[in-house]
């Protein structure tokens, strides 16, 4: 790889091929360039055997390693941290090498970092991404607890939230929500992570299956044509409803394997951020509050909020460009 200082640059090697083909001496020729006679006729030697080849960059990487680490105890580096999830201190006493090594090795085999492995099985997560808008679409459901009238003890104390909430739940006869639980469905596009969620009372088969008409109406709406849904093994997407509800609008269904959520990961991830962005952003003092800022959220997340497996930008700008090219 060529510095900035360098005497000579890939057009460089050729201007000095071509001098000494037209008949010069090696040594003038090395002396106008500035550079020594044992540069010029190493690069001239390069280009005699391999062609324009032998001039281009190479790796400075060397053919052979003769003092590397066995792989048989590389094996067992990799064993150790898949298994018992140790880092290079731990491991490095075990096998009887240095910590450092231990690191070099966890790297080259891209187990360095404990956050790029699934934690059940301890191999490396495998990321994907859809090629086209709608291609597949991913969709869960969130389960957050409801916050009485005047705030919950996050916001005023456990002692003011305690008769909040008594009060709350007397209150069954109003239409104010009583203590227990709201739960947000979710969908999310696997390729442009397009989101469209709501805050609802319940998670049967015909809350379920009437917010995809709601949620597929929104990406409908938005140029996105649906072509398959994912969904966990929750009884409400294990029902004859919630899949007579897609096939009728020409969608797949397709469900994850049991226990296995990073299947479904795009909308799990996406949980994450309600929680951490919207839910528990700030401290609500009613339910209602709370469901009000939903859609400030989204209305952020979807065209405004940088998203780092899209070049630094908004879900929308991928709708408007499918391929996915950034600058």
């Amino acid at each position: 790889m060529s510095h900035r200082n360098a005497r000579l640059t890939v057009h460089g090697r050729r201007l000095l091929v071509d001098r000494v083909r037209s008949g010069r001496p090696v040594a003038h020729v090395a002396a106008e360039m500035g550079i020594s006679r044992a540069t010029a006729h190493k690069w001239v030697r390069r280009w005699r055997a391999e062609g324009e080849e032998g001039l281009l960059d190479r790796s400075s990487r060397p053919r052979t390693t003769p003092h590397r680490t066995p792989a048989a105890v590389e094996a067992r580096v990799c064993e150790l941290r898949r298994e018992r999830k140790l880092g290079p201190a731990r491991i490095g006493p075990i096998l009887g090498i240095p910590a450092s090594t231990v690191h070099r090795i966890l790297g080259r085999h891209g187990l360095n970092r404990l956050a790029w492995l699934d934690r059940p099985s301890g191999e490396p997560i495998r990321r994907y991404e859809r090629e086209r808008p709608g291609e597949l679409v991913h969709v869960d459901i969130k389960k957050l607890g409801n916050i009485p009238d005047g705030g919950g003890w996050r916001t005023v104390g456990r002692e003011a939230g305690d008769r909040n909430r008594q009060a709350t739940t007397t209150e069954r006869s109003s239409c104010k929500p009583v203590i227990g639980y709201s739960y947000v469905h979710s969908a999310v596009d696997d390729h442009t992570r397009l989101a469209y969620s709501e805050v609802l009372a319940d998670e049967r088969q015909e809350t379920a299956a009437a917010f995809w008409q709601r949620a597929h109406a929104f990406f409908t709406g938005h140029g996105v044509t649906v072509e398959r849904v994912l969904t966990d093994n929750g009884s409400c997407y294990k029902s004859r409803l919630f899949t007579r509800t897609l096939t009728d609008a020409g969608v797949a269904h397709k469900r994850i394997r049991p226990y296995r959520p990073q299947t479904n990961g795009k909308v799990e991830r996406f949980n994450r951020t309600l929680l951490d962005e919207w839910a528990y952003q700030r401290a609500y003092t009613s339910n209602d509050e709370r469901t009000a800022a939903l859609a400030d959220f989204l209305h952020q997340y979807n065209y405004h909020r940088c998203h780092t497996a899209l070049g630094g930008q908004p879900p929308i700008s991928r709708v408007n460009n499918p391929a996915g090219q950034y600058s």
